[in-house]
């Protein structure tokens, strides 16, 4: 797992520009949305701002400066408890690129990535 610290997120509140830029400097598609305690609320991907700001003639950029995260993201995403077992990290990392990871009050932990999990696994085949 990722700990939460190291993983680039973006604050419930936040315009979408600035949403934008977090997703252009870091690399990413999509980054978890928290709220200023760390409470996950949800994920928030340049898809999602695309299809925010998608009007009927034309992309609306100008509205990424007026519209907060919270009106393109998505609430309903897997997540994982800190103390769940390993195999539903890997059953839901099979869809998904990255899953995040919280507490039992939802206070964001970090992320379990498919890319950690399959260096673990190929180091412990490796090792044998």
């Amino acid at each position: 797992m990722i700990p939460a610290d190291k993983v680039a997120h973006v604050q419930l509140g936040n315009n979408l520009e600035h949403a934008l830029l977090v997703l252009t400097k870091t690399g990413y598609t999509a980054v978890p949305v928290l709220d200023p305690y760390y409470k996950l609320h949800g994920l928030l991907g340049t898809n999602m701002m695309m299809d925010a700001i998608l009007g009927l003639q034309r992309i609306e950029f100008e509205k990424l400066e007026h519209m907060k995260v919270e009106e393109a993201m998505n609430s309903d995403i897997p997540s994982l408890y800190i103390n769940d077992p390993l195999s539903k990290g890997l059953d839901l990392v099979i869809d998904h690129s990255f899953v995040c990871v919280v507490d039992h009050e939802g206070i964001f932990e970090g992320i379990l990535t498919r890319r950690a999990i399959l260096k673990k696994l190929k180091k412990q085949m490796t090792s044998k």
